[in-house]
């Protein structure tokens, strides 16, 4: 705990090294949030954005990760119209490519328990290419994401390659995306009224039909008293020891608890 507390101090005292040199508003309350609880601390954060950018960001295959030699000829975080995406390309002089990249945040968590915590309360807001990874130090990562990116190229060696009623749609589309971007953040917000972030988050009990005893399909329940997963060893039926049973015996407890708790 001693190690997390000074971990936390430590981040919270850099200086934002962002473009922008600090929080987008958006983002700022969420991450108010967090660095307000003792068990999490955020370390990076965007509030979801619109980006007509040319050069190295135009030619990277994936949002955000290629930034060198790279212009942003647009960048807002908020709605935007055609017209002010029309300007913006009159200065492309090379590749330019319209992007949407929605909300991303990234927390430092005391305990895994922690991270499983926000990490249920960022897919029932919507965010449901979160995940949480483990350093060889012991450091906890949660990671929120989302899906719905926008990736388009518009225009080829400063030529524009679509028309303008492509472009009116295609803005249209984006905003859209923006809009919904903000739903799902206030929606993190809206769970933390609900008392969502405390811990121990107490999960219902899973009934399936799909577990089979002996050969017949029962409803088993897969959870217990406060979300906690358990196995019924007695209704397990005898398999080989193969490689491949040896390999699903390991990965299905871990899955088991990823699952309850996303």
């Amino acid at each position: 705990m001693a190690a997390f507390v000074q971990r936390k101090a430590q981040r919270l005292a850099r200086a934002d090294a962002s473009r922008k040199g600090g929080l987008d508003e958006r983002a700022a309350a969420v991450v108010q949030l967090l660095n307000g609880r003792s068990r999490f601390c955020t370390t990076s954060s965007c509030s979801g954005r619109l980006v007509l950018a040319q050069g190295g960001a135009a030619d990277a295959q994936s949002c955000g990760i290629q930034k060198t030699n790279c212009a942003w000829l647009l960048v807002t975080h908020e709605t935007c119209a055609k017209d002010d995406v029309m300007t913006a390309l009159e200065k492309a002089t090379g590749d330019a490519v319209l992007k949407f990249e929605p909300f991303v945040l990234h927390v430092l968590c005391q305990e895994l328990q922690d991270a499983q915590l926000l990490h249920s309360v960022a897919v029932n807001s919507g965010f449901r290419n979160s995940g949480i990874t483990v350093g060889r130090g012991g450091k906890i990562m949660m990671a929120v994401r989302s899906t719905h990116c926008l990736e388009v190229p518009l225009s080829h060696k400063g030529k524009l390659m679509v028309s303008e009623e492509y472009m009116e749609f295609l803005i249209d589309v984006a905003n859209r995306k923006m809009e919904e971007n903000t739903r799902r953040i206030d929606s993190c917000l809206l769970l933390d009224s609900t008392n969502a972030w405390s811990w121990p988050w107490k999960l219902p009990p899973v009934q399936t039909p799909h577990l089979r005893r002996w050969g017949r399909a029962t409803p088993c329940t897969l959870a217990g008293e406060g979300g906690r997963p358990f196995s019924n060893k007695k209704h397990t039926p005898p398999q080989r020891t193969t490689v491949k049973n040896q390999v699903l015996q390991m990965m299905q407890k871990p899955i088991l608890v990823f699952l309850l708790n996303s």
